[in-house]
């Protein structure tokens, strides 16, 4: 028997492997857009992770005093942070919408025109394009305050959105 409220049922879509995931809250027929705590504690954690590991292993170096490990072990950890920047924020985030920060924070990057996930090269371009928000004296990264669609300069350029992520 069919459900005598289809209205309550939340509209699916197929997510990546074929699953069916809810879609994201909308108002009004758009998502909503991410708050900017949001977005900046997503940032946070997606950053946070390989410093972290950084600066673990730096203070670990440094503690052995040992030149050797200091020149061979911190680069091997900055080349492991770096892989796990372009796996988060390009691969992970460009196919699924989410990078680890965005999951905690219930955030997803998706394409302005679509609405759905951007892929790795748009995602791995954003991140680059980041750079031009810090150009002039970070303003690019204050933008989303009073932006009505709440995108960085990044986010203008490769059309995105941050919206918040299926309840």
């Amino acid at each position: 028997m069919p459900d005598p409220h289809p209205e309550t049922e939340p509209s699916r879509r197929d997510a990546p492997g074929g699953a069916a995931r809810p879609e994201p809250p909308v108002r009004y027929g758009f998502p909503l857009l991410a708050t900017y705590g949001q977005r900046v504690g997503g940032f946070l954690i997606d950053i946070g992770i390989p410093a972290g590991l950084l600066a673990i292993v730096l203070i670990a170096a440094l503690a052995s005093r040992d030149m050797v490990v200091i020149g061979v072990v911190y680069p091997a950890a900055a080349v492991v942070g770096l892989a796990f920047l372009v796996w988060n924020s390009g691969y992970r985030q460009g196919r699924s919408g989410q990078s680890l920060g965005k999951s905690v924070l219930g955030t997803r990057l998706v394409s302005a025109g679509s609405g759905e996930p951007v892929g790795f090269g748009r995602a791995f371009w954003r991140q680059v394009a980041h750079l031009l928000d810090g150009i002039p004296l970070g303003i690019g990264y204050l933008w989303p305050l009073w932006d009505e669609q709440r995108q960085t300069f990044a986010d203008k350029i490769c059309s995105t959105l941050v919206v918040q992520a299926d309840l």
